[in-house]
């Protein structure tokens, strides 16, 4: 590697985190030389109950811009939007010509995800276990084995010493093709190459021992398929791919007929099969509509999607609201699997889907977390990688803060001192000189802030606007519309009034009348005095929510719209 610096302690690489720090998503790093900037991750978060309307939530932008002409590469991990789901809004900031490295599958999940925003994304496409230079610098990459195929981590060299970025993974060494968990290739790294700095993932880091093979859905439905005489329905997320293919290898072991509903996976299933990955041979393949002339022992039915879309898509089947109902109809005789243990936002939604399944008297195997375990790295999982690599210094990612804590508390128990691991928020950034120091007192380096998307809508989503929609969910709304003349002076006509969300069809005549004699003698005012318009406006609102809560003990939001018909 060239030499770019002529002081041994001149600083010569940061690393910093744009989300992904006490914060479930949103991952977003970046390892930055004074002439590079490699971000790793470009990942969004769905919002909880507190972001009414909003449809995702991605990092801000607004540092990366003042430095976008040193960005040289993005690295994509693996398949999951929680590491890809905001790469069309940054490619916005930086231009489509900035290198993606993404392996195949990745490749296939963003562009089926994307559409047409994803057609002139600028993919360089790599093997999970590929040795290549970016940017001049050498990044050595191996194969981790995650939920998604061909997933990975990374160690790139730094004049400071190498950086690991693990990924997401779980240590199953019995995994092959694209799961394989390239453990020679990790020892060969960490053999060759000192490592200054690990970034290790934490979400799984609470829970002790190794996630295999509590991972594994087989042994849940291995007997189902192999001895049941009965139709089974099996549900999961469709970004699972490791459990949809157990599914898929079960089907074909025991000669059943597989039957995918999502439109979605059908989609990127011949771009996966010609990969190599989750191949189906055409006598193990059923269409939704060859349902009827498959006997019900000989079939499995997969629904999947991601998050709410999963849980929706079992209520509306449950409801027989879907397209396909009269096909897909639960029976009384079926076995349905709910392979989906929800994520604590989703979790009043899958209990609503799981009452509907037992509603229709089939038989429900629901799998709790405790069972079928996501595939991200429990404590030995950890203790094992950072053994292999040995790193002088160690920074949780990934996770809220109570799982980034108990990953520094893991590493804590290894022998590291508490100076040497890194427990950060957004925006603050850990410096490196090039005798492989770190550089303190760590530097905030700006404001960590979130972007809102709301439909097409991206970050003009202001904090009135979800407090508006956060009020009108639990106190309701009130919506008036009335016309003034200003020449005469006067309301003109009856005003409409309408209620919503907050009382019951037989107080509301009366609260009605309250509201319609105050309104028109606010009416008449803004027409005698058009300079105080505003400040009548606001006197309203106020007035009629009092009055609101003063009659039903709620003070719910109010809108108007006047209209002056000599204007």
């Amino acid at each position: 590697m060239v030499q770019r610096y002529n002081s041994t302690f001149e600083p010569c690489v940061r690393v910093y985190a744009l989300g992904g720090l006490d914060e479930s998503g949103k991952n977003m790093f970046a390892i930055e030389t004074p002439d590079s900037i490699f971000l790793i991750e470009a990942g969004s978060k769905y919002p909880d109950l507190s972001d009414p309307g909003i449809d995702i939530i991605i990092p801000d932008f607004s540092f990366i811009e003042q430095h976008k002409e040193k960005v040289k590469a993005i690295i994509i991990s693996h398949g999951h939007d929680d590491v890809y789901g905001a790469l069309p809004y940054l490619l916005r900031t930086l231009g489509n010509s900035i290198p993606i490295y993404v392996t195949k599958t990745t490749e296939i999940i963003i562009r089926s995800d994307f559409g047409s925003r994803a057609k002139n994304f600028n993919f360089h496409i790599i093997k999970p276990s590929d040795d290549i230079l970016i940017s001049g610098y050498p990044f050595h990459f191996f194969e981790t084995t995650h939920s998604v195929m061909e997933s990975f981590g990374f160690s790139v060299e730094t004049e400071a010493g190498s950086i690991v970025y693990t990924g997401n993974y779980i240590s199953d060494f019995g995994s092959q093709g694209h799961f394989t968990f390239d453990l020679a290739k990790i020892a060969k790294i960490a053999d060759e190459h000192q490592t200054l700095l690990m970034l290790s993932e934490s979400s799984g880091a609470e829970k002790p021992g190794i996630v295999s093979p509590t991972h594994k859905l087989t042994s849940h439905i291995k007997s189902l398929i192999e001895e049941g005489d009965n139709r089974v329905i099996i549900a999961c997320y469709l970004q699972n791919l490791y459990a949809i293919n157990e599914i898929i290898k079960l089907a074909i072991a025991n000669r059943k007929k597989i039957c995918i509903t999502n439109p979605k996976l059908l989609e990127m299933l011949p771009q996966f099969m010609a990969n190599g990955d989750l191949v189906i041979p055409r006598a193990n393949q059923c269409t939704i509509e060859e349902i009827p002339m498959v006997p019900q022992k000989d079939l499995i039915i997969l629904i999947t999607g991601n998050g709410e879309e999963l849980f929706n898509s079992i209520i509306d089947l449950c409801h027989g609201e879907n397209k396909h109902a009269a096909l897909l109809h639960i029976e009384k005789d079926d076995v349905f699997v709910l392979a989906a243990p929800p994520a604590p936002s989703l979790e009043i939604l899958a209990t609503s889907a799981e009452d509907c399944l037992y509603k229709t008297d089939c038989k429900v195997i629901s799998l709790k977390r405790k069972e079928f375990t996501s595939m991200h790295a429990q404590q030995e999982d950890i203790k094992m990688l950072v053994s292999i690599f040995s790193p002088k210094y160690f920074m949780p990612v990934s996770g809220d803060f109570r799982y980034m804590m108990a990953n520094a508390k893991l590493a804590e128990s290894l022998g590291y001192s508490p100076n040497n691991i890194f427990l950060l928020d957004n925006g603050m950034a850990i410096n490196f000189d090039r005798a492989g120091n770190a550089i303190t007192p760590v530097v905030q380096l700006f404001k960590p802030t979130s972007i809102f998307i709301d439909g097409l809508g991206v970050g003009d989503v202001k904090s009135n606007i979800l407090e508006e929609r956060t009020t009108m969910s639990t106190s309701g709304a009130v919506v008036l519309a009335g016309c003034y003349s200003s020449l005469q002076k006067s309301a003109v006509g009856e005003p409409s009034i309408e209620l919503r969300g907050f009382v019951a069809p037989r107080e509301e005549e009366g609260l009605t009348k309250q509201i319609k004699l105050i309104f028109k003698q606010f009416l008449d005012r803004i027409a005698n005095d058009l300079t105080k318009k505003d400040e009548l406006s606001k006197k309203f609102i106020d007035t009629i929510q009092q009055e609101m809560k003063k009659q039903t003990g709620k003070s719910p939001l109010v809108s108007i719209n006047l209209i002056d018909l000599d204007s």
